[in-house]
């Protein structure tokens, strides 16, 4: 939190920066000419026109001409600083980034020209407004992102903003102070997850210099006390990502004990079941190759940039591609359990939300989507549906209503007169506790009769909602009373059947989450399904030219 307003405060008031630029420090420059220069090309900018420098375009046309404007369009750039943004521009490939989406040929061709020759006044001020628009453009993709995260999901709603704050002043201070490097490196993520998705991002791309791993062919599955050729492959690709070690039997055919202890911790890497045989699913992931996993790595770098932004010491993580729910505390994670999520045509949805209580032995009523879309059309072909699944027909005003009497087959979910309720028991859709967060897409964590569907791999099985596998240690984790909330007075409270409402004393925030590579404190990485098949068309966005997105910057700047 510190380190992200500090950049972004205004040290002692707005200031002019007082560096007069390259244009001072070469021989024969005309400081005059330079700062005309820079005004006739930023008020084509201001007013709406296109400027492109040496094939590149100026992108800022709000941030640049403001910084320009207050200081009088004064060059910017003195050499030193030019050279450490070259440095940071170079350094944006370790976060993932594009360099050359920062202007990186021409700025990198201009500091050669300008250690060696006399330039121009009209050359000087487009390369002191290069330099500037690059700045510009590296800060928001490292605070922002580079992708338009609105523009791939249509119900994202996690849209950061500068509340009060101006970034003309990071720009100005970042050139005026000679520490671009450090202020650029303030604006990334702090937190943990990211830090541990670059190091997993420089272990990989260090593989990758040494070539592709092997590829291990297909074939039939490769279990304890095999002998094979493609077992000598596979010892060879497990030792490339440090599973087993180069030392151990690099070339021997036999699948040893050695082998099958590498291969449940890759598959525990990959989010496989750890059975310790390479079947149709590990052999994939044995398979995909470096490159691959290395953009998977880059894709969730971009992710954190979305959503990492003052995230809570304590709060409760949905890890979406994951199937999983972590509970944070002081910064730690203290608890862990398996989830179901929604169907690859039922999203579980992204969103940051606020558990305000929880509901023991919950009723559950049909939500509209699962009415129209699922629970009618069942009824229409088995009319004694409502009774296998112990629901209810009641009426708006709480009444119940005989199902004999009903029309099912004129019925719709659109204007549907009544509702559908399952009363509590260990049948109910949501098991005996629920989780609740408003949210405007009606999704909540709860408790679930389909346990057996969390020993699946793959466990993207509900509607929507997330179910918990071990629901009663989480609402005692919430809850956080042991004298009035034990996990036994908990579960005395669902023996009883009898629905009740608890409100937390501590409201826990909820960041729901699609993550697909997430690194590790050794510098190794966890890969996972991408269940939503989404982490193309971020990628595609990472590498592709340099935008800014619809939304404002700021809150009450105007930009």
């Amino acid at each position: 939190m510190r380190r992200i307003a500090a950049f972004l405060a205004v040290a002692g008031g707005l200031f002019l920066v007082s560096w007069a630029g390259v244009a001072e420090e070469r021989a024969g420059a005309n400081p005059s000419a330079v700062t005309e220069a820079i005004h006739a090309r930023v008020e084509l900018v201001r007013a709406g026109k296109p400027l492109v420098i040496d094939g590149d375009p100026i992108a800022s046309r709000q941030i640049l001409p403001r910084f320009y404007e207050r200081r009088g369009f004064k060059a910017a750039w003195r050499m030193e600083a030019l050279e450490q943004l070259e440095r940071a521009i170079e350094h944006s490939f370790d976060e993932g980034l594009n360099p050359d989406n920062y202007h990186r040929r021409a700025i990198s061709e201009f500091v050669l020209k300008a250690r060696s020759a006399v330039a121009s006044g009209d050359l000087l001020a487009e390369y002191d407004i290069l330099a500037t628009d690059a700045l510009i453009r590296l800060a928001y993709n490292l605070y922002f992102g580079k992708a338009d995260p609105e523009a791939l999901d249509p119900d994202w709603d996690l849209v950061p903003v500068i509340a009060g704050k101006d970034p003309v002043s990071f720009i100005e201070q970042a050139v005026a102070s000679g520490r671009i490097g450090v202020s650029l490196s303030e604006l990334s993520p702090q937190h943990p997850i990211y830090q541990n998705l670059k190091a997993a991002l420089a272990r990989y791309r260090g593989i990758a210099t040494q070539g592709e791993w092997p590829r291990v062919p297909d074939g039939p599955t490769l279990k304890l006390g095999m002998k094979n050729e493609r077992v000598a492959v596979l010892r060879r690709r497990l030792a490339t990502t440090d599973e087993l070690g180069e030392d151990v039997g690099a070339d021997a055919p036999v699948f040893d004990d050695a082998v099958q202890t590498a291969v449940k911790a890759f598959q525990r890497r990959h989010h496989l079941s750890d059975n310790g045989a390479v079947g149709p699913a590990t052999l994939r992931a044995l398979q995909v190759p470096v490159g691959r996993r290395i953009d998977q790595i880059r894709v969730n770098l971009e992710r954190a940039r979305w959503v990492l932004r003052d995230v809570p010491a304590s709060f409760v993580l949905v890890d979406i591609a994951g199937f999983g729910v972590i509970v944070f505390r002081d910064g730690e994670p203290i608890w862990r359990s398996r989830v179901q999520v929604g169907k690859p045509y039922r999203r579980t949805p992204i969103f940051r939300a606020t558990i305000a209580y929880l509901v023991l032995n919950p009723t559950w009523t049909v939500p509209p989507v699962i009415l129209s879309k699922d629970t009618l059309p069942a009824i229409r072909r088995n009319p004694a549906y409502l009774a296998e699944k112990n629901l209810r027909v009641i009426d708006h005003q709480g009444r119940e209503v005989d199902p004999r009497g009903i029309d099912w087959g004129q019925s719709s979910g659109k204007g549907f007169p009544y509702l559908l309720r399952q009363d509590p028991g260990p049948d109910n859709a949501l098991g005996r506790v629920k989780f609740v967060f408003p949210n405007k897409h009606d999704v909540y964590l709860h408790d679930t009769p389909s346990k057996e569907l969390f020993e699946q791999d793959v466990r993207a099985f509900s509607s929507g909602c997330i179910r918990v596998e071990r629901p009663l240690e989480l609402a005692e984790l919430l809850l956080n009373d042991p004298q009035n909330w034990s996990q036994a007075k908990i579960q005395a409270v669902v023996d009883g059947k009898q629905t009740r409402t608890v409100k937390l004393e501590s409201p826990m925030p909820i960041l729901l989450y699609y993550w697909t590579a997430q690194g590790q404190p050794d510098g190794n990485a966890l890969f996972k399904t991408d269940v939503y098949g989404r982490d193309d068309a971020v990628l595609k966005a990472i590498d592709g030219e340099f935008t800014f997105r619809k939304q404002p910057l700021t809150r009450d700047l105007g930009y």
